[in-house]
Order: structure tokens, then sequence, then C-alpha cells
């Protein structure tokens, strides 16, 4: 694995983790290789809605992925599950990170106040913690820039009040964001339909499947899909990410614009639109992931190690760790697994940050339903792909955590594969770990039932 090799990872897609498909621990990808095919086949129940693809190869997936290698995917249906989509018109946007244009700019008129820098030990705008100040990076928008210290913002055109389904990733290496969309300085509402490709209408609980939010955060990776009506004739929104705290020991995400909503009579027709009817998407065949009984528990935890404590700027270790063993950056040396699980079971994972620096957690090859956040009893039916974990504040007795109910039971996913921060340069700095999945025993395969057992005479 060195900086001129790559390889892709079908981020959210239940396909087999094995090369060609989504195996990103052994494929590593040289331009001087013969042409590397990659053959995908979707399953039929994937759940329709938004993934996307990036490189994943450790040690230089951060770089990569700044360097904009990545594409939204689509699977298409949506309105086969929520009937409140057919017809619309789709606007894919994809925001992207990239290193400062500007980085030896002064700060914005607007922003003559801002907090002194801090570099954090990736040479990162370290967070103020006041939501203004120098970005870690910057932002684009469908590749437009949206750079330091202006922000000029990229223009959305859209007809006077029309209705549109937008389908959002936040494709960044290291940014989080939480995404708003502001009228004279109040907050619009839109509806969400879907979170990381997976519609909220799948539960089978009944409804419209529509969430109404007047903000929305999306950790890297994360995926949102959600019903928006497009200001009158004449006004303008704006879209913007609100700041993101992440803990004393991460990168900044300031406040900033991300693109203008102009509303015009002349206004291009958007090319893509849903099917205006189709035949229902058939009910899924396994009980819904929130009405399973986990087969059991287990605890992992976040951490970070800097390599001289005296020195805050030296290089970080990053860890994920199960419970009970030893902290260890991730090999890409290493196949042993640190978690095997077998086919069919769904596990709960209690998942804690030890550090003091927000982490997003992402597993490959399945989703998952959060059902406690900080201990608490939450009422979220629907899926992920990717959670942040929030910071822990260096003197609570007690670390946050979330509690994840593991889906492991597409025959799909049997193989090995990996879970980590979502961060990248977190990732490329040892916070992953592999999960295995097993195959049923030959016996559980090939024991015929009870009434088809030869009876001997």
């Amino acid at each position: 694995m060195t900086p001129s090799a790559t390889n892709l990872h079908f981020h959210g897609l239940a396909i087999p983790p094995v090369c060609h498909q989504d195996d990103v621990l052994t494929t590593s990808v040289l331009p001087s290789d013969a042409a590397f095919e990659y053959r995908v086949r979707i399953p039929a129940n994937q759940p329709p809605g938004l993934y996307w693809y990036h490189p994943h190869l450790h040690g230089f997936s951060k770089a990569q992925v700044l360097g904009g290698a990545s594409g939204a995917l689509i699977i298409e249906g949506m309105e086969r599950v929520n009937p409140e989509v057919a017809g619309l018109p789709e606007r894919i946007l994809v925001i992207r990170d990239q290193d400062l244009l500007n980085p030896s700019a002064p700060p914005s008129t607007s922003d003559v106040n801002a907090p002194p820098v801090v570099l954090d030990p990736d040479g990162d705008q370290r967070n103020t913690g006041s939501g203004t100040g120098k970005p870690a990076k910057d932002l684009s928008l469908n590749f437009v820039p949206v750079p330091y210290p202006d922000y000029r913002p990229a223009r959305i055109e859209i007809k006077p009040a029309e209705r549109q389904l937008w389908r959002v990733l936040n494709a960044s290496a290291i940014t989080y964001l939480n995404l708003q969309i502001i009228l004279n300085g109040t907050p619009q509402g839109f509806g969400v339909v879907a979170l990381d490709g997976v519609p909220i209408r799948l539960n089978g609980s009944g409804g419209n499947g529509i969430v109404w939010q007047n903000h929305l955060g999306l950790p890297p990776g994360g995926r949102a899909e959600f019903i928006f009506t497009g200001p009158p004739a004449g006004v303008q929104e704006t879209l913007l990410t609100r700041s993101v705290n992440t803990g004393a020991g991460g990168e900044n995400d300031p406040v900033r614009p991300l693109a203008a909503i102009v509303a015009a009579t002349q206004a291009r027709d958007l090319t893509s639109r849903l099917l205006a009817s189709s035949e229902p998407l058939a009910h899924p065949t396994v009980p819904w992931l929130g009405t399973v009984k986990p087969a059991r528990t287990r605890k992992l935890y976040f951490s970070e190690v800097l390599q001289d404590p005296k020195d805050p700027s030296s290089p970080t270790t990053f860890y994920i760790t199960v419970d009970g063993a030893t902290p260890i950056p991730f090999s890409p040396g290493s196949t042993v697994p640190h978690i095997v699980v077998h086919l069919g079971d769904v596990e709960d994972w209690i998942i804690e940050n030890r550090s003091q620096e927000l982490h997003a957690f992402h597993i490959h090859q399945i989703h998952f339903m959060l059902t406690e956040w900080f201990g608490v009893p939450v009422n979220e039916p629907f899926l992920r792909d990717t959670i942040n974990v929030p910071f822990w504040d260096g003197k609570s007795t007690k670390f946050p955590s979330v509690r994840l109910r593991m889906d492991f039971r597409n025959p799909e996913i049997v193989g090995t594969f990996p879970y980590h921060c979502h961060l990248l340069e977190h990732e490329d700095g040892g916070m992953m770990g592999l999960v295995r999945v097993e195959p049923p025993q030959e016996s559980e395969i090939h024991a015929a039932p009870p009434s088809m057992h030869k009876v001997e005479p």
C-alpha cells in the first residue's frame, strides 16, 4: 500500500467483502498494474436511496478523498417505499472538503474578532468552541469551492415554490456538517425521508415516513434525503452548515454558507425525476431490526494517545478497542478479526468515546439502529451506517456512548470487513478494527429436518 495505489469501498452496500467487490483489506491497485475491474451485483433487497463510493487504502484514504476521489450512487425506487416523493424532481448535492485555498488569508471583515489560530498535530485548525475562526478545511458543493475567508456561496436556482427531493452526501474526509436552510435569519423546515440510504418508512410502522427538521447533522460519510419546497419568486434562501463542536482535541468546523437558493421562474427543469407511480416495494422478509432481541452485547471504545504527552503538537495514535483488550492501532498486515459473529445474529454494540474529540463510528456491509444515547433509550426507528459518538469532557466519570443494534442477518456479508472512525485521518492513524461474519456450520446447512431422517427397521 503506497500513495500511488488505490482501491474502492462501496459505502452502505451489503455486498460481499471479497476481491473485485468490496474488499479494502488486501486490494491495492497500482498505476502500473493491469486494468482492475470491479464487478458488483446490487442485492435485490438493497433499500433504495443514496449511497457512495470512495478509496479506502489504509494510510492514504484521507489524501485521496480530500483530492475529490468519491462519487454518489443511487439505488432507484424511493417512490416504491414512500409515495410522498413520487414524481418529484431530484437534486444530488455532494459536499466535499479540501485543503484551504487561502491558508494565509486574514479573517473576513465580518469575523474580525476571530479567535487565534491553534493547530492540531495534523496541521489543521483546532476547534475554537466559538463557531467562528479559520476552518480546518474548505468545503465545496458539487465541486464548486466555497473557500475561506469570504465563503462566496454556490448558486442553486429553483422554480418558485417548487417541491423537490434533495439527496445530500457529506463526502468530506474530516469535516462534520450541520445543515440548515435560512430565510431572513429564520430556519426553514424540510422533510427527511431517508438517512444513509435507507428510507425511514422501511420500518413498516406506518405513517408517511417523513421526519420534519430545521437542521440536520451529517458526519463524514453520512447521507440524508429530504423533501424541500423552494422559496417564493424573487426570494433567496441560504443553505449553510452551522458550527459543530468537535471537542477540545477536534478540528474547527465553523458556521459558513454553502449555497444561495434563488427562486427564479426561468430556472431550468431538473433532468431527473422520480416515477409518478409504481408498484409498492415488497415488505422485508425478515423482522424489523428494532423488534429482534440481541444475541449478545459488546462494548468498544475510541481513544487517542499523543506520542509525546508533553508535546501537544506531537503525532497522535488512534485506537478503537474491544473492551477488555489492550489498545493497539490497526495494522494492515493483520487479517485476524477483533470480533467474530455468526451469520443470522443480531447484536448490541455499545460504543464509548474516551477521547476529547468527536468521532464518527462506521461499519462496512451493514446498517444499524441507534437504541440509546448516553445510556438513555431513544425512539429512532430508522437505520444508519455512520453515527457521531460525542467527545469526553476530560472530567466526567462516565464516558459518552451510543448503543447500536447491529444486523448480521444478510448472507451477502459473510467474510471479514472493517469498522472504524470515518474521520479518515483517524482511520489512517489506526482507529480501525475487523469483524468476521462466519457462515453457518456445515452440520447446520446439511442437517435434514427430523421428518426426513432415515429410520432403521
